[in-house]
Formats: C-alpha cells, sequence, structure tokens
C-alpha cells in the first residue's frame, strides 16, 4: 500500500492511500479524527484530493461527531463492565483498578476534568480489550466452523477506522472496539471477515457469498454505520 500525507485547504491533513484490490474511491474519518481517502491504484493522487474536497461539509460533520464523548461514573463500557469515577481529595495522583466487570477511576479532580476523562478512556480500552480477546477468538472459530471458512490466524488491536480486515494470508484482524457493538453487529463483522478470506474485495460474487452467510447483510452494513470504532457511553 503507498500512502501520502497532504494539506487541503479547508480540510486539513489528509492520507491518501494505495491499495490493491480497491475499485472505488473511499473516504473515512477515525476515531482519533484522522482523514483518509483510499483509492485504486490507477486513480491519480489528484483526484483524491478533489473528491475530498467535494465532501468538505461531511467531513466537518463528522469531526464534530468523532468528538471524545464524555464519560460519567456508571456508564457501560463494552458487554460486561461498568465504569465508577470516584473522587478523594486525599490522593495526589489518579488511580485506576479492573477487574471481571467493573472498571474504577479514583481521582483528586472531578470527573469532568481532562486529566480524569483521558485515564477513564484509557482503562475502557482496556477493559474493552481484556473482553475482546476472552470473546471474540472462540466467537471466530465457532462461526468459521459453522459455515465452513477456515482463516490462519486472528489478531485483536485497536483498529480505529475499520472494524476488522483480512490478509491474503487469511489472517483477520478485528477491533476491540467491536466490544462496543450489538452482538448481531459483531457477528456481521466476523462474517464479513470470513467471507474476505475467499474473496479480497467487495465484488458482486464477494456480496453474493456473504449474503450466503448473513441474509440481512446490506441491511447490517448501513446499520454498522451509524458505529464509530472508539468509546462511547452505552
Amino acid at each position: 500500500m503507498a500512502t501520502r500525507l497532504v494539506f487541503i485547504e479547508g480540510i486539513g491533513q489528509v492520507t491518501l492511500a494505495r491499495r490493491h484490490g480497491t475499485r472505488n474511491i473511499r473516504l473515512s474519518i477515525n476515531a482519533s479524527g484522522r482523514i483518509r481517502v483510499g483509492l485504486p491504484y490507477w486513480v491519480p493522487y489528484k483526484t483524491a484530493i478533489n473528491f475530498a474536497k467535494t465532501r468538505q461539509d461531511w467531513i466537518a460533520e463528522q469531526q464534530i461527531l468523532n468528538q471524545r464523548a464524555v464519560l460519567r461514573s456508571g456508564v457501560r463500557v463494552g458487554k460486561a463492565h461498568t465504569l465508577y469515577i470516584n473522587m478523594d481529595p486525599k490522593i495526589k495522583n489518579i488511580k485506576i483498578r479492573l477487574d471481571t466487570t467493573a472498571v474504577y477511576v479514583t481521582s483528586p479532580h472531578e470527573e469532568t476534568d481532562a486529566r480524569v476523562q483521558q485515564k477513564a478512556h484509557q482503562a475502557c480500552e482496556r477493559a474493552l480489550s481484556a473482553e475482546a480477546n476472552k470473546i471474540l477468538p472462540h466467537r471466530l472459530k465457532s462461526l468459521s466452523s459453522l459455515h465452513g471458512y477456515p482463516y490462519k490466524e486472528l489478531k485483536i488491536r485497536k483498529l480505529t477506522s475499520r472494524w476488522g480486515s483480512c490478509s491474503s494470508q487469511k489472517t483477520i484482524t478485528l477491533s476491540y472496539y467491536l466490544m462496543q457493538l450489538p452482538w448481531g453487529l459483531i457477528d456481521y463483522v466476523i462474517l464479513h471477515e470470513l467471507a474476505h478470506t475467499r474473496h479480497l474485495n467487495h465484488s458482486p460474487i464477494f456480496w453474493r457469498d456473504l449474503e450466503k452467510l448473513a441474509p440481512k447483510a446490506k441491511m447490517l452494513q448501513r446499520e454498522i454505520r451509524a458505529h464509530k470504532p472508539r468509546i462511547q457511553p452505552i
């Protein structure tokens, strides 16, 4: 994959990424606000830049939506955890503790303090990672066996611009932010990547096979666009 970083007036820094197997220009913004334009190898960079300019209003809207959520004590994190933020003026430093069902943040500051929010986000990501490493390997193995779609290896990472990926060697990578999604969408992402073990593209044949695995694939694909790979209060 070839990449180029450019500055576009009115938008900011944009990563242009040429990738084999890509047939269309695709614009995305990850949870940290990084703007990326994916394009086929035969498309000039200038065309990708002009495409980004035509979506300037959409980019501005997404950047507002992608602002980090304020985490309050009592919100759910993933499938099993609850966040508890406690103020203790007697301590000097922010303390974090995780167990199987809770994330504890104890601080001398108010819960909306930027330092507390940063630690809370970091702790919640650790909780999501722990959940994902416990749940996703079993779910992937089960769906792979059920449908006869073998894969080579699973990696669980902090993916912020996509929910998962599949390499030409059939290595599947899943984002631990999947733990924020409803179970049906988690299964959809897994089936989507399993389908990529046979088709490393989004051709009509790919969608035909995916719809055999997930009969409501197109509807689920539209539904998942309402979610972002990031920490969000549930």
